[in-house]
């Protein structure tokens, strides 16, 4: 956890919506100089103020509307902070809570130098990221087709039809006809349609976000695919969810923020079980085991490592190991700036 140390004459806290926005501003002494509820509108944000200018800084708690706000700040050099909303326990934590309360709480932790930090994304790849897990989205609503026509195949106890791939349209052709019932036809012929009109969405999605990358930041997405199992989709993927992977001191950082540590609960030499396992990017969590079940595709050297890990950890351990050890693999990767060296994985 890192907090929002540098301090500033004037701290504003705001419990930011989509359409309203209350505005709490502390002076140095923790007196309330200004608290009022206003519109999300930028002109009237500055105007309000523009009489602390000289030295305020602004935070809110990291929800989906922070980017305009972000965004304006910068271009506005104003001090801006983004609160981990998982770690800003106190907002939730009193026995009132509303916009008024939240947002005074808000400015307290930030005059206190107790802000929780999060990652303030930059805007000039903001947009592909987001594009990016949108794509993710509409490949699993492509999965959940797919597992529905299993299911009805199941149903019926027919006899299996084979795997339905994005790579070849006869293997779509003629699934209907596997069932015998008009009615059951007609719903796997909704399916089918839906499939093939996502395959064409994200064919040509995933080729223009390979396309993007190579402007953004070529060598890392061909470093990131020098990984044997790595290929566009989670090259991208850990491409766009790291951002820079300066922003990590350590790789212990990066493994933590990647889900793949277990974060043990402490007290008085006691250890009550863990916590904390959903803090952290859960992009990159699946990124990574997927990763580990690649990685061992065609690849002898990876499945006799990852029997040796079976006989000493278990089936479902070893790939949590094996996903942890490719992460630290990454880290390295792009912090020496070098291609992925398999001999040395194993080595190490």
């Amino acid at each position: 956890m890192r907090f929002y140390t540098k301090q500033h004459k004037f701290s504003c806290g705001i419990d930011l919506h989509a359409r309203t926005m209350y505005l709490c501003i502390l002076d140095q002494e923790g007196k309330i100089v200004l608290h009022r509820d206003i519109k999300t509108d930028p002109d009237i944000f500055l105007k309000i103020i523009a009489p602390y200018r000289e030295d305020i800084a602004v935070a809110v708690e990291c929800i989906f509307v922070w980017y305009w706000l972000a965004d304006l700040c910068s271009n506005e050099n104003i001090p801006f902070v983004l609160g981990h909303a998982l770690y800003m326990k106190a907002i939730h934590g009193g026995k009132a809570k509303n916009d008024k309360v939240d947002a005074y709480k808000i400015a307290t932790l930030l005059r206190g130098g107790m802000m929780p930090i999060a990652y303030i994304y930059p805007s000039d790849m903001r947009s592909t990221r987001d594009l990016l897990r949108r794509r993710t989205h509409l490949a699993r609503k492509r999965a959940e087709l797919i597992a529905h026509i299993q299911n009805t195949n199941h149903q019926y106890n027919l006899s299996d039809m084979g795997r339905i791939s994005r790579k070849c349209d006869r293997n779509k052709a003629g699934v209907s006809g596997h069932f015998t019932d008009p009615v059951v036809q007609k719903s796997i012929d909704l399916d089918i349609s839906l499939i093939e009109h996502y395959d064409k969405l994200l064919n040509s999605l995933e080729q223009e976000l390979s396309n993007i990358a190579k402007v953004h930041d070529a060598d890392s997405y061909f470093r990131l695919r020098s990984i044997h199992g790595i290929g566009r989709i989670l090259g991208l993927t850990i491409l766009y969810e790291i951002h820079d992977i300066n922003r990590f001191p350590r790789v212990q950082d990066f493994v933590s923020y990647c889900r793949l540590v277990k974060c043990a609960k402490e007290s008085a030499g006691k250890i009550m079980g863990s916590s904390g396992k959903k803090i952290g990017n859960a992009h990159l969590k699946w990124a990574f085991s997927e990763a580990a079940v690649l990685f061992l595709r065609g690849n002898p050297e990876a499945m006799k490592y990852k029997a040796k890990l079976e006989r000493k950890h278990g089936k479902a351990k070893s790939l949590t190991i094996l996903a942890h050890k490719l992460a630290r693999a990454v880290y390295n990767i792009l912090k020496k700036k070098e291609v992925f060296h398999q001999e040395v994985f194993f080595a190490n």
